[in-house]
């Protein structure tokens, strides 16, 4: 059966979804990145269904979500640097790895393990006003099946889990359409877990540079797979035409594009527009999607990263 699809602004809608996650129940919510599956990140069993559902790696974390910097002080140690970074970008689409509070309220299970904790404030009425209903952190991955393109509109969540949750709340298409930015704040450095929402040098002006993760470290936050984000039809990258059999993804003034991402080369449009516009190709029929080149600064960066995982080789995820 698949689950219910309710208006996100409608206070009936946000206590009856309130009471699922009581229950330990899994409610689809959106965001200003993408849509999340969130259910009661101090429940273990409520956590351990989303792995179940998404069909995802339990060794992979989950971000836990939280309505602002007092209920973030429940989950995490908040030092100087994470409260710059709080007063800057929350609400906002950038997650912050931090020490974990040994008596938080969040399941071991969502932390697979580690000593750390990912947190973000979501910039979304829909998703604040479940927090507030709530009262308490909720995880919340992106609601798909696990490695598969993100879904940015409450259809796109029902056609890949409706049938798996209890309740999608419709919030309308996702204002950034890409993940959160993720940052650690443990190491020696600040380092870029994974790009996102927020265009690295947005982040660099406020706490300085930011390093890149340990090759072979643990993962520490979602999205650091090497398969992800991926269409059932591969992708070829860096295209400048489409070859037979191909639909043409562009990006600009690329020619015969089958979907042009922006024409007028804006990369935040290119961010709200990839994984709906991946799923629109996905459904065409075609053996391959071939992808314009997209340029590699601000936003381009997590674009890029988004596209070079759902190239990459699958089994990965």
């Amino acid at each position: 059966m698949t689950a219910a699809i309710l208006p996100a602004d409608d206070t009936n809608a946000l206590e009856r979804a309130a009471q699922i996650l009581r229950e330990g129940g899994l409610v689809a919510m959106p965001t200003e990145t993408v849509y999340g599956l969130a259910a009661d990140a101090a429940n273990g069993r409520a956590v351990a269904r989303i792995y179940e559902a998404k069909g995802r790696p339990r060794f992979n974390p989950l971000i836990a979500h939280v309505s602002g910097l007092d209920m973030a002080r429940t989950c995490a140690e908040i030092g100087p640097l994470a409260g710059t970074c709080i007063a800057a970008f929350w609400p906002g689409p950038l997650t912050l790895v931090l020490p974990r509070r040994a008596d938080g309220p969040v399941s071991d299970l969502a932390s697979a393990g580690l000593d750390t904790i990912a947190l973000r404030q979501p910039d979304h009425p829909g998703a604040l006003g479940l927090l507030t209903t709530f009262v308490g952190p909720l995880v919340a991955p992106s609601a798909n099946p696990s490695g598969g393109v993100s879904p940015t509109t409450a259809a796109h969540v029902a056609e890949g889990l409706g049938d798996k949750i209890d309740l999608i709340l419709d919030g309308g298409p996702c204002r950034v359409g890409l993940e959160s930015t993720v940052i650690s704040l443990v190491g020696p450095k600040p380092a870029l877990l994974r790009p996102g929402g927020i265009a690295r040098k947005t982040i660099e002006a406020v706490i300085g540079p930011l390093a890149r993760p340990a090759p072979d470290g643990p993962v520490a936050s979602p999205g650091m797979l090497a398969s992800h984000y991926a269409p059932r039809t591969p992708l070829r990258l860096n295209a400048s035409s489409a070859r037979p059999g191909e639909a043409f993804l562009g990006f600009g003034n690329t020619p015969r594009a089958t979907l042009n991402l922006s024409r007028k080369g804006d990369l935040a449009e290119a961010a709200a527009n990839l994984f709906a516009h991946l799923r629109t190709l996905d459904r065409t029929g075609a053996v391959r999607i071939a992808v314009a080149p997209i340029p590699v600064e601000g936003l381009g960066e997590a674009i890029n990263d988004r596209l070079e995982r759902a190239a990459a080789p699958r089994g990965l995820a």
